[in-house]
């Protein structure tokens, strides 16, 4: 008789604390059934962004830091739902919502290794030199997955979307500061990013600028 033990519902693995969870969705898969294909992204670099009431200290990086606004309402929701944002007037980037409702906790999908849809990725990435930059990056992966701030707030553990929990955690995991986050949020005080160690989809760390 199979004795191992069955995981809890993915809801409610999402509802624990981001700094846990970001770690262990490494190696998660995103897959997202658009109207023209589906591609899916195995996960090979996250950061973890937390609420202003359930941090172990302030953390002015998230952009739930003053508290909700239309654009971070997402953010203020229930676990497992996508907080999609346009950046610099060109990008956008996704994040699971994680932790309690109206703790605005969030996991940004830094990088990833795309895993099934290569062709429509690429399509969609033609810029791309190789595989491993198709999502080499929080923007690269969104526009891989056809991913825009019309999908913000939408369940990503149910149709058009779904993630999967990779079947064992990831062997080696290393951390360090986030990347692009201005001020004391962006320091080593804030090791929050967290990466498969070696892979050869992680993105550069580039440190921001003041």
């Amino acid at each position: 008789m199979d004795q191992t033990p069955s995981r809890p519902p993915l809801r409610e693995v999402l509802c624990g604390d981001a700094l846990v969870l970001a770690p262990l969705l490494l190696g998660a898969t995103l897959t997202h059934h658009g109207p023209d294909g589906s591609v899916a992204v195995r996960l090979t670099e996250i950061e973890a962004y937390l609420g202003p009431g359930n941090s172990p200290r302030p953390d002015p990086g998230s952009h739930a830091f003053r508290g909700p606004t239309p654009r971070t309402l997402p953010m203020f929701g229930s676990a497992g739902h996508l907080y999609v944002y346009f950046t610099y007037g060109m990008h956008h980037c996704v994040n699971i919502v994680c932790g309690p409702e109206d703790e605005a906790s969030a996991l940004l999908l830094r990088a990833g290794e795309v895993v099934a849809g290569t062709e429509l990725a690429q399509a969609r990435r033609p810029t791309s030199k190789t595989a491993a930059d198709l999502a080499r990056g929080p923007a690269l992966l969104t526009k891989a997955l056809g991913i825009t701030t019309s999908d913000s707030g939408r369940d990503a553990l149910a149709a058009p979307f779904a993630l999967e929990l990779p079947p064992q955690p990831a062997l080696a995991v290393s951390s360090g500061p986030r990347v692009g986050v201005a001020g004391p949020g962006g320091t080593a005080d804030y090791p929050w990013r967290f990466w498969i160690t070696g892979h050869p989809t992680v993105s550069r760390y580039k440190a921001a600028r003041r």
